[in-house]
């Protein structure tokens, strides 16, 4: 009963109990806006919670599915979680010089996704697979920033770009950004999460459909 008292007292008073499996030390969740919707990104307080069956696999035809190497290409980043949720929460608080891309294909993103991340195919990022030149030119400048300055492109001014598909294993994100760099696309402004969905569920973090 004393318990109870207390339990009621002390959320009467505004204090908040801390999540048995936080993020990290500091951090126990991060609001994230997908789709105009205020979403909630945390781990799974289930400690017997296990992976998700579809991330199971240790073992995929390669090629195509080869283990990526840690750095993609000089200049451009390879990132982990807390990384990307910092992303992702500066998104939320109205930066929109950022980007968080899920690079896969609809197939995969049936799965499920990153809360707050947009979904941009590799394939309409390489003309070989079937992208529209059009199409590129018109992400590229209203997606990304990207200018055109007498027949030239200009990526001056254009956003970060965070981008992820389904792990280490996975080469859908790195032909996005091996294809904006060959474009012109600052390194420094290329930012690779390797660890992608398989790591993002490892951990328990919020996944969205």
């Amino acid at each position: 009963m004393k318990k109870i008292f207390l339990f009621c007292l002390l959320s009467l008073s505004g204090f908040s109990f801390a999540l048995d499996v936080q993020i990290s030390n500091d951090i126990e969740t991060v609001e994230v806006t997908h789709k105009g919707k205020k979403i909630v990104i945390q781990r799974n307080q289930d400690t017997n919670n296990t992976l998700n069956p579809i991330y199971s696999r240790t073992s995929r035809k390669c090629p195509p599915f080869c283990v990526q190497p840690a750095i993609l290409a000089e200049g451009v980043e390879t990132i982990a979680e807390l990384e990307v949720l910092n992303y992702l929460s500066s998104i939320s608080k109205g930066d929109d010089s950022i980007l968080v891309i899920d690079s896969r294909t609809p197939d995969w993103l049936r799965n499920g996704t990153i809360p707050g991340s947009e979904n941009i195919p590799w394939t309409q990022l390489n003309v070989g697979h079937g992208a529209d030149p059009f199409e590129m030119a018109d992400l590229l400048e209203n997606r990304f920033g990207a200018r055109i300055q007498e027949g030239i492109w200009d990526f001056s001014n254009v956003k970060t770009l965070i981008l992820f598909c389904n792990g280490m294993w996975c080469g859908q994100s790195p032909s996005n950004i091996r294809t904006l760099l060959r474009l012109g696309y600052p390194a420094s402004k290329l930012k690779w999460y390797r660890g992608g969905m398989q790591n993002w569920e490892n951990l328990g973090l919020t996944v969205i459909k």
